[in-house]
């Protein structure tokens, strides 16, 4: 098979799929409509966020046996088209799932332990233990919004602390003995702690929102290493200044696909920043936690992500 990398991986993917007989072009610089002018030439290509697959490039792609998504999540590709076309869809939950759950556990004890803002008060001098008093995870309750790769990860994480793990999923009976699968109402009523671990659908894009989180009958702590796009921000900022939400830890913004970093140029007229207001909150509040999506980009990730679509191909194929 004749493959196109669209972004720079482990090494291994493409030793591997050498080794496996298959051509392996790469080319990690052309415009989108370039390399949707030579697609045709490809039983398959490897992407992991360049740019989104839609039905003109996939019509472009006739030849096209497989798409490899090196990650987890499919929603910048057209999957339904795709699959119509009798392409079969590659990702990698499994390559990156360890990682995203330690993560996750990083996140919340960090927060229910002030680490970040004790670190910074030490540095500054600062000796304030009882302004840095932290709260126990153990006796909480941890409510899961997604129960696949992600949140199982999670979940196994979490088994040597004492606390209930209640998950809730729009699958039947996926609940095991690392969590107790819930209607959505019994997670409102007893979660201490919520973690999203949804992919990006219609149904998840703004899911979190003031009626949301208004649902829950008890403060709760907020961990989100999923999609950014599934947190309505403004709504999030306002429960964090009302207390409804204790504190949050955020792997993941909205604002990512809208360049994150064009949030801090300055206006060459006004010599201001043009910053979402949300957003200012979220970067001065002492209880929140921001990382650069990266729960689940580790060194041991790298590696077990591209092993992971090797392995797929090579499956699917018979090679």
């Amino acid at each position: 098979m004749k493959i196109l990398h669209l972004d720079t991986n482990h090494s291994l993917l493409i030793n591997q799929l050498n080794a496996l007989g298959c051509t392996n072009h790469e080319d990690y610089t052309s415009s989108k409509q370039d390399i949707q002018n030579k697609i045709a030439e490809y039983d398959g290509f490897i992407i992991r966020s360049r740019f989104s697959i839609d039905k003109t490039f996939l019509d472009a792609a006739t030849n096209l046996k497989f798409i490899g998504r090196v990650g987890a999540g499919l929603e910048n590709i057209d999957c339904d088209y795709a699959k119509s076309k009798g392409i079969h869809l590659i990702s990698a939950p499994e390559g990156n799932r360890n990682a995203v759950g330690e993560h996750t556990l990083a996140m919340l004890l960090s927060l229910f332990n002030k680490l970040n803002k004790a670190d910074r008060e030490v540095r500054d001098g600062k000796w304030l233990r009882e302004e840095n008093r932290g709260i126990e995870l153990d006796g909480k309750t941890v409510g899961l919004i997604g129960y696949g790769n992600m949140g199982k990860a999670f979940a196994k994480k979490l088994r040597g602390f004492e606390v209930d793990v209640l998950c809730y999923d729009l699958q039947p009976n996926v609940g095991d003995a690392n969590a107790e699968q819930v209607p959505l109402e019994i997670l409102f009523s007893e979660a201490d702690v919520l973690s999203l671990h949804t992919p990006e659908t219609a149904t998840t894009i703004n899911m979190v929102n003031e009626a949301f989180i208004n649902q829950f009958a008890k403060p709760f702590w907020f961990i989100n290493t999923a999609r950014g796009k599934s947190v309505v921000t403004k709504d999030l900022v306002s429960a964090l200044k009302n207390g409804k939400i204790l504190g949050a830890g955020l792997d993941v913004l909205e604002y990512e696909k809208s360049s994150f970093e064009n949030l801090f140029k300055k206006d060459n007229a006004s010599n201001s920043v043009e910053m979402p207001e949300a957003f200012q909150h979220l970067i001065q509040a002492e209880n929140v936690l921001l990382s650069p999506h990266v729960a689940g980009w580790t060194i041991e990730s790298n590696t077990k992500l591209a092993q992971t679509i090797v392995d797929k191909i090579k499956q699917e194929f018979k090679l």
